[in-house]
Parts: C-alpha cells; structure tokens; sequence
C-alpha cells in the first residue's frame, strides 16, 4: 500500500505564504505523477497543480503565477508553495499520487487525508 501524508496547513492572513508538503512511502514500484488537490464543504474537489514525472506541470486557472509546485523524487515529495494567498483559497489541501505497487499491476490513485489552510483576518 501507498502512504501520503501533508503538512504545512495553517492559518494566514491575505497575502501570507505557506508551504506545503506531502511525502509518500510504502510498497512504490514508480510514480507517475503527484498533484494537490483542494476541496470545500460543499463543492466537488479541484485540481490545484500537479506535476508528472516526466517533468509536465499544470496548474489551475485561479493560481494566477501564485503557486508553485515542485518534487523530490529521491524523497517522493511534493511541495506546494503558495503566496499571495486570498480568501478563496480556504480549503482542504489534499496531495495524490498515481503511483504502481508492481510492475504488472495498474497504476492507482492514493490520497492523502488532507490539511487544512485557512486563509482570514
């Protein structure tokens, strides 16, 4: 199985920054890709940005050049720094790899159990 935990949810005035990480461990044959992902009570989880192994990074409309993903493959980590942070921005932030157990078996998406940024005055 497939481990993803996130840290760095906070707390944060607009305009404050926060960084956030997610490390994957467990029984990882490869990974094909890591994204975060956000979601309010109430609405359907959204992409934020997510960022393949063979080094393509997408990211949604509404960061606007304000996030920036990265990865350490060494460490199966992924970063999300996040700046110039707005209300809107409030959510769970949740990490998900698509990664294979086994060379012969399906890739699979695993999610981590989320945190939570909040952003206010």
């Amino acid at each position: 199985q497939v481990q993803l935990v996130e840290s760095g949810g906070n707390l944060v005035q607009p305009g404050g920054s926060l960084r956030l990480s997610c490390a994957a461990s467990g029984n990882i044959f490869s990974i094909i890709g890591m994204g975060w992902y956000r979601q309010v009570p109430g609405k359907q989880r959204e992409v934020v940005a997510h960022i393949f192994s063979v080094g393509t990074i997408v990211y949604a409309e509404f960061v606007k050049g304000r996030f920036t993903i990265s990865r350490d493959n060494d460490k199966n980590t992924v970063y999300l720094q996040m700046n110039s942070l707005e209300p809107e921005d409030t959510a769970v932030y949740y990490c998900r790899t698509t990664a294979q157990t086994t060379p012969d078996m399906a890739t699979r998406d695993y999610w981590g159990q989320g945190t939570q940024v909040t952003v206010s005055l």
